[in-house]
């Protein structure tokens, strides 16, 4: 079944193409970067473009995943507009993948694994997951640093984000640092949620933010 991811999530995005099997595997067959601040201009476009070069039309695509937070509320009203009309106009099934879980279990560690990434304004996206064949998210929280680093304990954290991994390692923290996931492995993640009946309904598709916008700050202040 040919499957199309996109994370709009960051400061980069990216869209993926695979083919993907019942055994749960995916053949990506290509990766799109995308540029952060553009997203709106570029995702419909590269979209195209991506099933065009590899002898696709929309009507092909089988399956849907996108990454559905936390990180920007602009990209990801971006990435999760399109998707959500894609997978609505072709009746297909589609996939919410948070990209903390993402970060979890792509690490090499098993057993209760702590994902972080940076939330700008000394605040960090802290996930608690079980990982083994799948992960199992036992919390997914905002904090401040210092509440991050008192929560990570003895467990092991995965971050991409240097400057997290350096402020938990000078606290002793044991971190493996990896790479951001990108749209493949939300693709691969998202196989798994449809294989699994874990779809939702486009119209109940909503982004994982955990921080509220400063909008809704603003506007809880005035009142």
């Amino acid at each position: 079944m040919l499957l199309l991811a996109a994370d709009t999530s960051g400061k980069h995005g990216s869209i993926a193409l695979a083919h993907c099997e019942p055994d749960a595997s995916c053949a990506v067959l290509e990766v799109v970067s995308l540029t952060g601040g553009t997203f709106s201009a570029q995702l419909v476009p590269q979209i195209a473009a991506l099933l065009t070069k590899h002898g696709f039309s929309k009507r092909d695509i089988g399956a849907f995943a996108v990454a559905s937070g936390p990180g920007s509320f602009t990209g990801l009203r971006v990435g999760l507009a399109a998707v959500k009309a894609l997978a609505e106009i072709l009746g297909k099934p589609l996939a919410a993948v948070s990209l903390l879980e993402a970060v979890a279990i792509t690490a090499r560690s098993r057993g209760t694994v702590i994902a972080a990434l940076d939330a700008g304004r000394s605040e960090v996206y802290v996930g608690e997951y079980e990982i083994g064949e799948t992960a199992t998210a036992l919390s997914e929280r905002l904090l401040t640093r210092e509440e991050f680093l008192a929560s990570v304990g003895g467990r092991t954290l995965v971050t991409p984000d240097k400057s997290i991994a350096d402020l938990a390692r000078g606290a002793g923290v044991q971190v493996e640092e990896i790479a951001r996931p990108r749209s493949d492995a939300i693709a691969r993640l998202g196989w798994k949620k449809i294989l699994g009946g874990e779809t939702v309904f486009p119209e109940a598709l909503e982004a994982n933010y955990i921080r509220r916008s400063d909008a809704e700050i603003f506007s809880k202040s005035s009142s």
